[in-house]
């Protein structure tokens, strides 16, 4: 049963691995809880709802269901759910369940964040991204037409519960975009985490082998809570985390919140800035392309045709990694390392933008 701490300031928290923990959720509630709202959607509560019922049987859950999806990660939801339990009886000794992908970890999580100005929330992620990013770390938040999660509040959890038997369920599609998440924490800082998805990607994609899925799950979760105990709120070393995030975000807010998952919007990041760092001088030709056979490996996503390199880089502007006009963009140096580069030049930002939009980039 691997278990990671996130040691804050303020909080301390676990973020435990292990199989079938789902039926254990009781376990991790504050003694003093109140009236527990379960923020999932239909189609997660179909599958797994059960078990977690089980589990709090006799506590007295109420479950509030949202409908999924970006495009419906807003305030209005928020604003609802808070309604929603203000009715119910919520209160100040109430707690929120946030069950489901990295959308409902952050939708539930930013819901907990301002109810009564705070109230606790366990998180238990039911995807593969949300396990190894979403769920961990305190982020929280919903998207504006802006862009994505410029509205939100860091908000640490009691725990979280990460079951790697849920991903049974999970389509191929989302599935490969979660491990988007885990070959970046490879990449940034574990060279052994790298290797084994660059080397072992036929096994990891079969979902054959249990114990290879706990291990990466592990390796990513420990990387997270690493990084955030030691960075809570983004002031240095977090940063590293946002390796393919600037530019991937940027091809979310383009098309709508519709057409990629987040985890495929991260490896067009990933491959993007990689090529970045390879103009800017950080990056060796040799070391990108063993990150961009890695990426296309783990592929395929959805077509890019129709977007343009102008338009991401508009896009960027308003991200929130930039600060005073200038955007920040997280380079590999090596497998293992990175650096934070701002005030690139835009013909090398469009330049790599225009690489990772060629479809012979991800063959």
């Amino acid at each position: 049963m691997p278990s990671f701490a996130v040691d804050t300031a303020r909080h301390r928290y676990e973020a435990i691995v292990e199989h079938g923990i789902l039926r254990r959720a009781a376990d991790f509630l504050p003694a003093s809880h109140g009236r527990i709202f379960v923020i999932t959607t239909p189609d997660v509560w179909h599958l797994h709802g059960a078990k977690l019922a089980g589990a709090l049987e006799g506590r007295g859950h109420q479950v509030l269901f949202f409908p999924g999806g970006e495009a419906n990660k807003r305030l209005r939801e928020v604003e609802s759910f808070c309604e929603d339990m203000a009715r119910r009886g919520g209160d100040r000794s109430s707690l929120v369940i946030a069950f489901g992908g990295g959308i409902v970890n952050d939708v539930g999580g930013f819901t907990a964040a301002i109810f009564m100005r705070g109230i606790p929330v366990l998180q238990i992620p039911t995807t593969l991204l949300a396990q190894v990013d979403a769920a961990v770390g305190g982020k929280t938040g919903v998207n504006l037409d802006a862009g994505k999660n410029l509205a939100g509040s860091f908000h640490q959890p009691v725990a979280v519960l990460i079951d790697p038997t849920v991903l049974d369920t999970l389509s191929d599609r989302e599935y490969r975009a979660g491990l988007a998440e885990v070959l970046k924490c490879g990449v940034i800082r574990d060279p052994a985490l790298f290797e084994t998805m660059a080397e072992c990607f036929v096994d990891v994609l079969s979902r054959q082998h249990p114990h290879l899925t706990e291990r990466i799950i592990a390796a990513a979760v420990r990387i997270k809570c690493e990084v955030v105990s030691a960075d809570e709120r983004e002031g240095g070393l977090r940063r590293i985390l946002n390796f393919g995030h600037t530019l991937g975000h940027a091809l979310e807010a383009e098309t709508g919140y519709v057409r990629f998952l987040h985890g495929e919007a991260v490896w067009f990041g990933m491959l993007a800035a990689s090529r970045l760092a390879v103009f800017a001088g950080s990056l060796s030709e040799e070391v990108f392309q063993r990150i961009a056979l890695a990426i296309r490996r783990y592929g395929p996503i959805p077509s890019l045709d129709g977007i343009s390199a102008e338009s991401l880089a508009a896009r960027i502007l308003h991200d929130k990694k930039t600060i005073q006009g200038k955007v920040h963009f997280v380079l590999p140096v090596c497998i293992g390392e990175t650096t934070v580069a701002a005030g690139l030049p835009d013909d090398q930002v469009l330049s790599a933008a225009r690489f990772a939009l060629r479809a012979d980039a991800w063959r």
